[in-house]
């Protein structure tokens, strides 16, 4: 289980989280949802150890066997299997591993390109290569499709599902479309500047929400 106690972080005089305490259970899957600006990212961020909050506490997030994705995730100039490869090291079977987690993502094709040369979405898929090239306990990431097309976002999500069920790792992600936390959390929880104004099971959050900020935000989605 991940526990934050007591979580504050500011930027300036704005306070962009503020969060007294929330549980992550472990082999559960988790959608981070709200409006730009609500906290998704720097909550990511704390939870991945690369933003330390200026107050509270989060225990135990794995992050020894943590995957990290932000939402534009870099990409080196050399090829697209050493962009993969960078999150296997010294791995016995970093060539095979790379090139299969290419495969799985559908731009195998694209595995002696430039990492630099690719689309917003090639490079998402890259990135996510590189997240399920290794197995993982918790996996973090910052709108994964959102630089997808729908081939890419269905690519991606359908790969995602495959590794959670062999892996049984911890997911946390963000998004801003209802329709992909359905098809892919189990818990909702809804963060509207900095605050969490509603969490819960996916489907009773998505189609029943009790908080009107959370039913503001959805009245712009068909679900």
């Amino acid at each position: 289980m991940i526990e934050l106690t007591d979580i504050y972080k500011s930027f300036g005089s704005r306070l962009v989280i503020s969060i007294p305490h929330l549980c992550f259970h472990r082999k559960k899957r988790y959608a981070l949802m709200g409006v730009n600006g609500s906290g998704k990212t720097t909550l990511l961020r704390i939870l991945a150890g690369i933003l330390l909050p200026d107050k509270g506490l989060v225990r135990n997030p794995d992050q020894e066997f943590m995957g990290y994705m932000p939402q534009s995730p870099y990409a080196f100039s050399f090829s697209v299997r050493k962009n993969v490869e960078i999150a296997l090291q010294d791995h016995a079977e970093a060539d095979s591993r790379a090139a299969q987690a290419l495969e799985a993502v559908g731009i195998a094709h694209l595995i002696q390109s430039r990492g630099h040369t690719l689309s917003g979405g090639e490079t998402q898929r890259m990135a996510f290569a590189r997240m399920i090239a290794l197995p993982r306990r918790l996996l973090l990431l910052d709108e994964p499709t959102s630089a997808a097309d729908i081939q890419g976002t269905d690519q991606i999500e359908k790969v995602l599902l495959g590794y959670l069920s062999r892996i049984e790792c911890t997911l946390i992600f963000s998004t801003h479309s209802p329709a992909q936390a359905l098809r892919l959390a189990d818990e909702v929880v809804f963060l509207d500047q900095g605050e969490i104004i509603e969490r819960g099971d996916a489907c009773e959050v998505l189609h029943s929400p009790k908080d009107p900020r959370t039913q503001l935000f959805l009245n712009h989605w068909k679900l």
